[in-house]
């Protein structure tokens, strides 16, 4: 009786699903062929691949609720007060957010890797340094004499960086 009431919603439920997981897969393998080829970290390939995992996961609830019968406008109001709360959260911790942004966009168009040895040119406090980490906020970079600088995604997007050695990691010896 449960099975032949609600068959269609459940078919169509089971077909979203499949879709769902061929995309993701599809989508994984191509951010690892991507961060592969561009010789990314692999801890970097795997957050960019959660990303994608938890954006894929929110359209695939969004449709699931059309599936199973839920209106237009019951939606829009869940919506829109989960969108104000995270709105909210998101304006009070604006420059985490901003630096997750600038990590994706580095994953995809950063042209310096880890290990190559940059110059940042700011003004207050120019840093010449190696790449050692780029993470989710920011990026780790070993000076020459050995301390490490924590420097944020969004502010290596905004200043004139240069390159001026690739592959410099190798010089360090024990501080990496």
């Amino acid at each position: 009786m449960f099975l032949n009431k609600f068959e269609p919603e459940l078919i169509n439920t089971v077909i979203l699903l499949s879709v769902f997981l061929i995309i993701r897969i599809i989508g994984k393998i191509a951010i690892r062929k991507i961060g592969v080829k561009s010789a990314i970290n692999e801890a970097r390939i795997r957050l960019i691949s959660r990303y994608f995992t938890v954006t894929l996961l929110i359209i695939f609830l969004f449709i699931e609720a059309f599936i199973v019968g839920v209106e237009l406008d019951e939606i829009s109001i869940v919506f829109s007060s989960v969108f104000a709360v995270i709105g909210v959260g998101l304006f009070a911790i604006w420059s985490i957010l901003s630096n997750v942004t600038s990590g994706i966009i580095m994953f995809f168009s950063f042209p310096y890797k880890v290990g190559d040895k940059i110059k940042i040119h700011d003004k207050d406090f120019p840093i010449e340094a190696v790449i050692e980490d780029i993470r989710a906020f920011q990026l780790h970079l070993r000076m020459d004499n050995g301390d490490l600088v924590t420097y944020p995604n969004n502010l290596i997007l905004q200043k004139a960086v240069t390159l001026l050695e690739k592959d410099a990691i190798e010089d360090f010896g024990d501080f990496h």
